[in-house]
C-alpha cells in the first residue's frame, strides 16, 4: 500500500462520524447498510452522512451499490486490511507477535 492511500485512509477516519459509520459497516458484513439507516442510528441529518460517506468513498474504505432506491455502503475488507498490514508491517522488530505480547518500541524492546 502507498503511502498516500494510507494517509488519504487514516485522513478520512479522522473524524467522529466517519470513524463511527466504519465500524458500523464493519461489524454489518458484506451485507452493507443503507445511508439512511446509518444516519439515523448515528444521530447525523441525512445529507452530513451522505458527506462523510462519500470521504470514506473517496479513500477506498468503502463501496456503494444501489437497491431500488436505497444507497447501500459496505466496509471494504480487502483495503481495510492492506492499511491495517501497512500499520503493523514491521512489528515486533520483524519477528511474529503473538497474542499476548505488546509491540512495544525499540528501545523498550531491548529493556524487557
Amino acid at each position: 500500500m502507498q503511502s498516500d492511500h494510507v494517509i488519504r485512509a487514516l485522513s478520512a477516519l479522522a473524524q467522529e462520524h466517519r470513524l463511527a459509520a466504519f465500524r458500523l459497516l464493519v461489524q454489518a458484513g458484506e451485507q452493507g447498510v443503507a445511508a439512511g439507516l446509518l444516519a439515523e442510528k448515528l444521530e447525523v441529518p441525512p445529507s452530513s452522512m451522505s458527506f462523510h460517506l462519500a470521504q470514506l468513498a473517496n479513500a477506498g474504505l468503502v463501496t456503494q451499490r444501489r437497491e431500488s432506491r436505497s444507497i447501500i455502503y459496505s466496509a471494504d475488507y480487502a483495503a481495510m486490511n492492506k492499511l491495517m498490514g501497512y500499520l503493523t508491517e514491521n512489528c515486533c522488530g520483524g519477528m511474529s507477535c503473538s497474542e499476548d505480547a505488546a509491540c512495544l518500541p525499540t528501545e523498550q524492546r531491548k529493556i524487557a
